[in-house]
């Protein structure tokens, strides 16, 4: 059975002051399970990237809740000073860009932060290998990033993202870079972590043909978040 991963209620993030404060988002609640892999939709300015940044613990809401897994992590202010633990020991981040770190080969950049988190060398390199294996670019691991191709790279970001065991994974464009065939294949394989792994994953789109790939799409709507079933929606 699949448990919550995500809450939200009533979230709001404003800019700005007095007479020119603006609300971004406005009371946005929903949920997200484990095992569920999520599109995020809005024209461009509405605060995509605010809504994933506040619910990865880097952007502080104005006000509002949010619940990761068990645990309330805000309730009007951070309830954990200390977010980088929470970011370190709960999510997992893919970019647009795969940012790897391009004077250190693939098994480096994966295990770079594990190790940085106190994990053993030996110890942060198996799991470097094993999701190397499981991307099916376990022969790569020496390689540097400017000898693979773009879909590799970021499939080596995902295995990054995937390095620290996270139960959730915020995803901002990251097909954007990628044609339409390599594009598919990173929002498949995305879906196949959220059932495997039991993670929950959202993913900040703008494109429409990704939509039927996943299982909801959550949309920025007058700055509310409306939830609908994929194969249903309309990309606007």
């Amino acid at each position: 059975m699949n448990k919550q991963s995500i809450r939200v209620e009533n979230l709001v993030k404003s800019f700005g002051k007095g007479d020119s404060l603006v609300d971004i988002i406005d009371k946005a609640s929903f949920s997200v399970e484990t095992g569920e892999l999520i599109a995020l939709i809005a024209p461009s300015g509405a605060g995509k990237t605010t809504l994933l940044m506040m619910i990865g613990c880097v952007e502080e809401p104005t006000s509002g809740q949010i619940w990761l897994g068990d645990e309330k992590v805000y309730d009007n202010k951070w309830l954990n000073k200390d977010t980088r633990k929470i970011r370190r020991e709960k999510i997992g981040f893919i970019f647009q860009a795969h940012y790897l770190i391009p004077f250190l080969n693939i098994i480096d950049n994966i295990t770079l932060l594990p190790q940085t988190s106190g994990q053993t060398k030996e110890e942060s390199e198996k799991v470097a290998m094993e999701l190397l294996k499981y991307f099916d670019i376990s022969e790569k691991a020496l390689a540097m990033p400017s000898q693979l191709s773009g879909g590799q790279n970021q499939r080596v970001a995902i295995a990054r993202a995937l390095a620290n065991k996270p139960k959730i994974i915020l995803a901002d464009e990251p097909t954007a870079a990628l044609d339409n065939e390599r594009s598919i294949s990173v929002v498949k394989m995305l879906k196949k972590i959220a059932i495997e792994q039991n993670v929950a994953v959202i993913m900040v789109t703008h494109d429409e043909a990704m939509l039927p790939l996943c299982d909801r799409i959550l949309k920025i709507e007058n700055k509310k978040v409306v939830s609908t079933i994929a194969k249903d929606s309309t990309f606007v």
